[in-house]
């Protein structure tokens, strides 16, 4: 369950000096780096006559259509004026776009639809409270779709039929105890997942709306990582697995419905298969994915093979397929060169055309955007970590990167979860702080996913020990290596990342030079108490892979292993952002690390956001908690920033504490 890459010019010696500095125009502003995109998240509709994506309209993201063979005559289609949409997709008749979206970051998500004709936004799941849950769409079935409503037990998602014409709901399924449905292309339900007492899954056949008393398939808890259904054939008669039962790494296999047999696909001893290419049509394989230290495609459909082998030669760096018409002519295609901004192209495979739809960034274009090292470190035990190295202007990645003249001052940057992954590929971060001077460096310890089930296992238990020292490790091998200056390296992210950034600062207090704590939970008794009620079917892993509250020994594990059970060791200075309405890691989590430090008396900024929640999805609170964050980094490890400034301008932010202890922080409060 989840909380949650070349250089030209020799390496710039002033990029990171002695005390952090302003870097004026030198440096790439934050608003492009995390301001609104220009556009982003393009598909194509089913029937191919409509373009989509998503764009601002006064400053919040919002639904635009086009004509797919006119993309200049885009239209808005919604008008949201706060809270920014971030996901959507067609309806089968392609005449609607469907989207969900929350209110101040509650996770509360409703779904929402919008015609290509303007009409609209239409409310479809108006119920308070609840979390909608999308288990069908089919191209196939074009009057209706399968969602889930816990509104009547927070716990449970009951299956529902919405018929899109007048948003109609029919119950199909009161849902006691499941955690999640499958449906086929004529959208009726075939499969239920009900959680094991072990931490593990059982799976059901449906039929109707009678559930089979006895398990179809069982899913023990060591494989509960990286394998589950990937969808039926078009006909029905076959299951696809992800699947590491009797392997490590994830193979992609198909069972036989009738007979209950399985086949194996593929498999990949270096990663999990993790991404899976099926025909619009009969929903069959064709191409599949593994990602190591990057990701890389294997055919088993020659034409798709030939077109993906096409994109490739033509445009540069890594290529990704979004979206496919129904009858497969038309693809949307995202090219990532990481040294410039992601380019999203319309490709006509029947005429061997690309159409340029939009850079995302087009203020990027031209920016001293850096390479990303995709890199293997091994930890203290033998066990071999994934890594992903950015570095300022001036070192080569690829097979390898160039030594800095001399160390430079460095960010941890650690992933959320922590059951999941970092990988290769543009990322905002990465480049904003490798500009300002500073290497960057991120790590799949212990207990990150994608790269088999012994290594997300070989994380059980190991909150704050064995998945921190992998850090640590990370850490070592970039002093060894010349890359960081060991008195200067900071250690930072979200959720997890901030766990981790806690346990860095109050565990290991003599290691980071700073810490930068966003929505990362500082007591893991209050997190696991407080986890929402529509992540019941994971609780017994959460607690198989942690701690469980329900016994003696699993309290004091979690204290143990709380940062605020040490909080009286921090040393080294703390920035906390937290969003107020955060229902995975609530706002007592930060709440109560800084009063434990005050109380102490220990240096910490405390920021919060009332309208935010597990992450900051506003742009202009995104960027005033980075402004606040680049001026600390700067004043602690010497790298360059840009200004405070006006970067709180429209933002929501509150200082509960320590506006003192971040350089600027008053002052642009004052303003």
């Amino acid at each position: 369950m989840r909380w949650m890459t070349t250089y030209s010019t020799p390496y710039l010696q002033s990029a990171a000096p002695d005390a952090g500095t302003s870097g004026g125009s030198s440096l790439i502003s934050r608003e492009k780096l995390f301001g609104n995109p220009t556009r982003i998240g393009a598909k194509t509709s089913p029937d191919g006559h409509w373009l989509s994506w998503i764009a601002p309209v006064d400053g919040v993201l919002n639904l635009w259509v086009a004509p797919r063979q006119h993309p200049d005559e885009a239209k808005p289609l919604t008008h949201e004026q706060t809270r920014p949409i971030r996901s959507y997709f067609w309806s089968p008749d392609s005449r609607q776009l469907l989207y969900v979206n929350d209110q101040g970051g509650d996770e509360n998500f409703r779904l929402f639809a919008v015609d290509t004709t303007g009409s609209g936004p239409r409310l479809l799941t108006p119920q308070d409270d609840i979390r909608v849950m999308v288990i069908g769409i089919s191209p196939d079935v074009t009057d209706h779709l399968l969602i889930g409503l816990n509104d009547r037990d927070p716990r449970w998602h009951d299956v529902y039929r919405l018929y899109l014409a007048d948003g109609r709901l029919e119950k199909v399924l009161e849902n006691e105890g499941y955690g999640g449905f499958l449906a086929d292309d004529d959208l009726n339900l075939r499969l239920a997942m009900r959680p094991a007492p072990d931490g593990g899954e059982q799976f059901f056949r449906v039929s109707g709306t009678d559930i089979d008393p006895e398990p179809f398939a069982t899913v023990g808890f060591e494989d509960s990582s990286n394998t589950g259904p990937a969808g039926f054939t078009r006909d029905g008669k076959t299951l696809y697995w992800i699947d590491s039962r009797g392997r490590d790494t994830a193979a992609l296999t198909a069972q036989d419905w009738e007979s209950g047999d399985l086949t194996v696909i593929a498999h990949d001893q270096r990663a999990d298969i993790t991404d899976v290419m099926l025909s619009p049509d009969r929903r069959e394989v064709q191409a599949w994915s593994v990602d190591y230290l990057r990701e890389q495609w294997y055919f088993k459909d020659g034409d798709i093979e030939e077109s993906l082998q096409w994109l490739e030669s033509e445009l540069k760096g890594d290529v990704h397929v979004t979206s496919r018409t129904r009858d497969d002519r038309f693809w949307i295609v995202v090219n990532d060169p990481v040294t410039a901004p992601a380019h999203t192209w319309l490709f006509d495979r029947k005429a061997r055309a690309l159409t340029s739809l939009f850079v995302s960034r087009p203020e990027l274009e031209g920016a001293p955007l850096n390479g990303m090292t995709p890199l293997e470190i091994t930890a203290r035990d033998g066990l071999t970590l994934t890594a992903y190295l950015t570095l300022p202007r001036g070192a080569s990645d690829g097979d390898g990167f160039t030594t800095p003249a001399t160390p430079l001052p460095m960010v941890l940057l650690v992933h959320g979860g922590p059951w999941a992954r970092d990988g290769y590929g543009s990322n905002s971060y990465h480049q904003w702080l490798s500009d300002r001077g500073y290497a960057v460096l991120s790590v799949n310890f212990r207990g990150s996913t994608g790269f088999g089930k012994r290594f997300t296992s070989a994380g059980d238990g190991e909150w704050g020990t064995a998945m921190h020292t992998d850090l640590l490790d990370a850490v070592d091998w970039a002093v060894s290596a010349g890359v960081a200056d060991k008195a200067r390296v900071a250690i930072m992210g979200g959720s997890y990342g901030g766990y981790a950034t806690l346990a860095g600062l109050t565990m290991t207090p003599d290691v980071f030079a700073c810490g930068v704590d966003i929505v990362g939970p500082s007591n893991l008794e209050t997190l696991l108490d407080s986890i929402p009620a529509y992540w019941e079917a994971g609780r017994q892993q959460m607690y198989r892979r942690m701690a469980s509250p329900e016994t003696e020994e699993g309290r004091a594990w979690l204290r143990d292993r709380s940062p605020l059970t040490h909080a009286g060791r921090i040393q080294r200075p703390l920035l906390i952002g937290q969003g107020a309405n955060d229902p995975r890691v609530k706002q007592a989590e930060s709440d109560q690390i800084v009063e434990a430090m005050r109380t102490n008396d220990i240096p910490v900024t405390y920021v919060l956001f009332p309208d935010e929640g597990h992450g900051f999805a506003r742009p202009v609170n995104n960027i005033a908690f980075n402004a606040v964050t680049e001026a600390f980094l700067a004043d602690v490890l010497g790298g360059q920033f840009e200004p405070v400034g006006d970067a709180l301008e429209g933002a929501s932010l509150t200082v509960a504490h320590g506006a003192e202890y971040a350089p600027g922080l008053k002052a642009a409060l004052s303003s």
